[in-house]
């Protein structure tokens, strides 16, 4: 290999490291901005048993405006002893409800969660709660990351 082309490989490769580091800077960014976006419920409201009753069901949106999924596996509520998602679906004409192990949200995409669908089942009630109450929910992601979300008390519509 003479001179020159030596030097040619040398800039080669230098302009080669130099599109590897922009490549590696990148995609840190991109990790970093993900870390920083996180998915919040929108709309958030729980039904207002008739009676006192030992549970109750959780409804709202909720919205992942990240450039990758969210994976919700778990809630909690300090106003509830257990909180878990659920979903109702119509098996051979009979509505079904079952516990979901997690819930994926695809990237700049949402979980609607309303009645005779996803929602929250709230058992437990610590306190008797009152129309226009808050609840407080704590949603954990599969990555560590948590959501805390406001919900409204409101008795149902007819």
């Amino acid at each position: 290999m003479d001179k020159r082309q030596r030097i040619e490989r040398k800039q080669a490769e230098r302009k080669l490291a130099k599109w590897v580091l922009a490549l590696l800077l990148a995609a840190v960014a991109l990790q970093a901005g993900a870390k920083e976006c996180k998915p919040a419920m929108k709309e958030g409201w729980v039904r207002l048993p008739p009676a006192a009753m030992p549970m109750m069901a959780g409804f709202g949106r909720i919205a992942n405006p990240c450039p990758i999924p969210a994976v919700i596996v778990s809630a909690s509520s300090p106003a509830f002893g257990d909180v878990s998602i659920h979903e109702t679906r119509n098996v051979d004409g009979v509505n079904r409800m079952r516990e979901l192990e997690q819930l994926r949200i695809a990237p700049d995409g949402s979980a609607t969660l309303k009645p005779g669908g996803l929602h929250l089942m709230l058992m437990q009630p610590r306190a008797p709660l009152r129309e226009g109450s808050k609840v407080v929910v704590n949603f954990k992601l599969q990555d560590g990351r948590e959501i805390l979300s406001e919900l409204v008390v409101k008795k149902p519509t007819p």
